[in-house]
């Protein structure tokens, strides 16, 4: 796989047009190294031939690879053996030429080596990095599909609800139809954005105010104000937020029909955290709830769905009297994954 990362040490050794370049440039930092070992002269101690050498040949085989860094190492150790040891200006071979030039080699053959398998493993690196950019590319790419496709067919089959309306003559059917419609639909919309691929949260009450916002839009209710209430920067899962938000509809929903179907008022939505946990309570201060209703039976289908979506996310829905008249839904979910 061909590499694209743009960091400079990912690309080495480097590959030059001609490899006579290469060549060159490792000559010229031998030379640098031997002008600098002979300025050094006057300071430097007896012996050392090698010092300023090392980091050529260190240097040619980090940029250019383990050929260019054997050519430094053996032309660096030819230029030290001439002008540096004794006697100097000379190719002399003795014991002790031998034991040096022995340990040159191991030297600087333990740091080619070491750069090559550094390079190999970050070449290896970097090519690694690349297939899982890519490949994390390609499923962000194939998840929003699949969301926008899903999304898609949920809006198609409340469209073919609606359509079937037409075709139906009784009342309380109208209404199931229109019902289940809006409810795909909602579901549709909310799933395309809610759901993130790399996982992140939602932050909930621009969430909220904006959903709220729709109902009420849908409603075509201008005498009704609603307030939204919510934690600066709380986040949740979009496993937790789809089923709130189709509560919180059906909450909404139900207050502005059951709660205030011929007058304006006021409707109250507010999260808040209790414990280890969250609470959600949708106030209304409408005509309240019938003397006769039984929140254990005889609910309608709305408050069913409510109940069966509290379950889902392991959290308890109530629907009661508030003090001053009206009502409130609550939501209470223990232990909830939240930022």
């Amino acid at each position: 796989m061909q590499r694209s990362n743009e960091k400079f040490v990912e690309r080495l050794p480097l590959v030059l047009r001609r490899s006579r370049y290469t060549y060159l440039l490792t000559t010229i930092f031998c030379l640098i190294a031997l002008g600098l070992r002979s300025l050094a002269e006057i300071v430097m101690p007896v012996g050392y031939p090698f010092v300023s050498f090392f980091p050529a040949v260190i240097l040619s085989s980090f940029l250019f690879g383990v050929r260019p860094g054997i050519y430094a190492a053996l032309l660096c150790g030819v230029l030290s053996w001439y002008f540096f040891m004794p006697p100097r200006m000379g190719f002399a071979i003795n014991p002790g030429v031998i034991a040096a030039l022995g340990f040159y080699g191991i030297v600087v053959a333990v740091d080619i080596a070491l750069i090559h398998f550094l390079q190999r493993a970050n070449f290896n690196l970097a090519i690694e990095r690349e297939r899982s950019r890519t490949l994390a590319e390609n499923r962000e790419l194939l998840f929003h599909e699949l969301q926008h496709r899903v999304s898609n067919n949920l809006q198609v089959v409340a469209a073919m609800l609606s359509l079937q309306r037409r075709h139906v003559d009784h009342d309380l059917a109208r209404r199931a139809l229109d019902d289940a419609s809006a409810r795909l639909a909602l579901v549709g919309r909310i799933s395309r954005a809610l759901y993130n691929p790399s996982g992140e949260g939602q932050n909930i009450g621009a969430f909220l105010a904006t959903l709220t916002a729709d109902i009420m839009e849908a409603a075509g209710r201008e005498d009704i104000v609603l307030t939204v209430d919510a934690p600066a920067g709380l986040s949740l899962e979009s496993d937790i937020v789809v089923p709130m938000a189709l509560i919180v509809t059906e909450a909404v929903s139900n207050a502005i029909e059951h709660g205030l179907p011929h007058r304006g008022g006021h409707i109250h939505v507010a999260l808040e955290a209790a414990g280890e946990g969250l609470t959600l309570r949708i106030t209304d201060d409408g005509k309240g709830i019938a003397p006769d209703f039984e929140p254990c039976g005889g609910q309608s289908l709305g408050l069913r769905i409510s109940n069966a979506l509290a379950n889902q996310i392991n959290g308890r829905f109530t629907l009661q009297p508030a003090a001053q008249g009206g009502a409130i839904a609550r939501l209470d979910l223990p232990r909830t994954r939240h930022a």
